[in-house]
């Protein structure tokens, strides 16, 4: 559709072009009284060249020949420097803006070599002292054409770059949502599987609790783990597990206790709105990779989950006994927790605190808008 609209102003440009020359051709030779009036055929030949303008994207080199011929033979006649020069001009241009740089650079001196003959040949051309403005004729729309394509080339080199950026950072944060999804997931798996191993000689319907909170959890994950991707390829529909967010932290403490480990959830101040979806979710991560962490590296039995809501800020905590829990804050899950609070522009600590491992997530809210 663009290539179709280009084209049709090219041609609406030739076409205006074609009859302003030929008028001003015709005012030319009245007030620059050549040698030889102005015919027929050096209309024809001002004509073709404002009409090969039409070209001037599609086929900027054919256009340059053709309005350099032209314009070669409108001198050669002995007719009065007119619009034709001007013509010429804009053909040099397109060809140095639209053509590639080598034969843009050879068609233009094949041009300029035209320009030289006619002033060294011609008895009433300036001779040696027309060398600037013929060099100028060819080499300031040149200079300018090729400016412009170095800077159209630059610009389609910053946005193919930011479209890889943009792809990187999607990937980035799809490697980090499938890793919070299924790391809790396999960490709720594995509590139940050891729960189950260990009881199983002696106590089996225990083991059979502890395959079903299994079967459980996988399901969960995997419904989970659907949604996540169904967001990321945009599939509307998929409503078999509703969007990861702070509403949904019963879900998580739920999971938990099939896991063995008892969350308490507490909730302070007063949510006016709905948080921006990004620090939504961010939240909801915050607290799964938090407890996962209790799952995976902990051996204590309770985790205490406290969300609070100010007026342009959620703030997350979440606090268990250090037993067994890295305490250096050095962890993959606790780095990317980091990340994606910095990315939103919140703050994150994660560390002990009296004799309990603490993380906390100040998120910014937008007021609860």
């Amino acid at each position: 559709m663009r290539w179709i609209r280009s084209s049709a102003a090219d041609l609406a440009l030739a076409a205006l072009l074609a009859v302003s020359a030929a008028a001003g051709s015709a005012v030319a030779d009245e007030l620059g009284r050549p040698s030889v009036p102005l015919h027929l055929p050096g209309y024809v030949l001002v004509v073709i060249a404002a009409l090969s303008l039409s070209g001037r994207r599609s086929r900027p080199l054919v256009t340059l020949m053709t309005a350099a011929v032209c314009t070669g033979g409108y001198l050669a006649l002995g007719y009065a420097y007119g619009p034709i020069i001007l013509v010429l001009m804009i053909a040099v241009y397109s060809a140095a803006r639209h053509a590639p740089l080598r034969a843009a650079a050879w068609c233009a001196a094949a041009t300029l070599m035209m320009l030289l003959a006619h002033l060294l040949t011609s008895d009433r051309a300036l001779g040696w002292l027309g060398l600037v403005p013929a060099a100028a004729w060819v080499a300031v729309p040149g200079v300018l054409g090729y400016g412009l394509h170095l800077r159209h080339q630059a610009g389609q080199q910053a946005r193919a770059e930011a479209i890889r950026q943009r792809l990187d950072d999607e990937r980035l944060r799809v490697a980090q949502e499938v890793h919070d999804v299924v790391g809790h997931g396999l960490a709720a798996i594995k509590m139940q599987a050891d729960i189950a191993l260990h009881v199983m000689p002696r106590q089996p319907d225990q083991a059979k609790v502890a395959l079903e909170a299994i079967s459980k959890t996988s399901q969960q994950a995997l419904d989970e783990l659907r949604t996540t991707l169904a967001a990321v390829r945009h599939v509307d529909g998929d409503d078999r597990a509703p969007t990861a967010s702070l509403s949904r932290l019963d879900d998580l403490r739920r999971r938990m206790a099939d896991a063995g480990v008892t969350v308490r959830v507490h909730t302070t101040g007063e949510r006016t709105g709905a948080l921006p979806p990004a620090v939504d979710l961010a939240g909801y991560r915050i607290v799964q990779e938090s407890l996962t962490n209790v799952l995976r590296h902990g051996r204590c039995e309770q985790a205490d989950v406290t969300v609070q809501y100010a007026a342009d800020n959620v703030t997350i905590t979440v606090a268990n006994p250090v037993d067994g829990t890295p305490t250096n804050g050095d962890g993959t899950g606790i780095s990317g927790m980091r990340a994606r609070v910095e990315a939103l522009g919140g703050d994150f600590v994660a560390g002990p605190v009296a004799q309990r491992f603490e993380v906390r997530a100040r998120l910014p809210s937008g007021g609860g808008t």
